[in-house]
């Protein structure tokens, strides 16, 4: 029985992003649609000791209403540099930031992607490699996209001959159930509480931060504190 999900690319994503990887055969990356400003796509948040802050990489938006996930520019090319530096002043006292910190560094520093679709799938597929996740990476513009929002996803699901698609809960609202049980595709939903929390450097505790924070604080443990493996 083979699973899937479809979502668009995120940057350095939470610990629910990587779940919803692990809990499937074939994680379909959604670039195809089109690109929301101030959403997850370019930016995410880490801990520091004045609360969360946003790491947010710059792109071309300018005019561009309609532009695809995949269609976007990152517009200025030190951002990478600066992110990082940003990272290791937050993070250098971290348990295991320097047990993880040379993957990390190497992947900021000589990253030259001009596109933030490209980004984030390099950095998606190192944070994976590192919680041991295997799932198969693809990209929606790998497959024949169909007309209508849950169509697009069923028609990916069909021709990737998945047996069950897995979503994240937001989708509920727009997705209609009915046409996969017409396609015999079983739906299941991701539940994203219950987490437990891990220790952080910096008070008070939020799980919805970048899944940097459970590497650099709890390294080899980071599975613990997920939902999709196996305890």
């Amino acid at each position: 029985m083979k699973k899937v999900a479809i979502v668009q690319s995120n940057y350095i994503p939470w610990k629910g992003y990587f779940d919803l990887i692990n809990s499937v055969d074939e994680f379909v990356l959604y670039d195809d649609m089109q690109y929301t400003r101030r959403d997850w796509r370019n930016r995410n948040k880490i801990k520091t000791p004045q609360g969360s802050s946003w790491l947010t990489i710059p792109v071309e938006v300018k005019g561009k209403y309609f532009q695809k996930i995949n269609e976007t520019r990152i517009s200025d090319p030190l951002w990478a540099k600066q992110h990082w530096q940003t990272i290791k002043q937050f993070y250098s006292k971290a348990p295991y930031f320097k047990q993880y910190s040379p993957l990390f560094e190497e992947a900021y520093l000589m990253m030259k992607e001009e596109y933030l679709s490209q980004v984030n799938f390099t950095l998606i597929q190192i944070i994976s490699n590192i919680l041991g996740i295997q799932t198969k990476l693809s990209w929606s513009s790998e497959f024949v996209l169909e007309e209508g929002q849950t169509e697009k996803l069923l028609g990916i699901c069909k021709q990737a001959h998945a047996d069950v698609y897995i979503s994240g809960p937001a989708a509920k609202d727009y997705f209609n159930e009915d046409i996969a049980q017409n396609m015999g595709i079983k739906v299941e939903w991701m539940d994203y509480s219950g987490y437990n929390e891990y220790p952080q450097l910096f008070e008070p505790f939020e799980h919805g931060v970048s899944i940097l924070d459970l590497i650099f604080n709890v390294g080899p443990n980071a599975q613990n504190f997920m939902k999709s493996f196996k305890k």
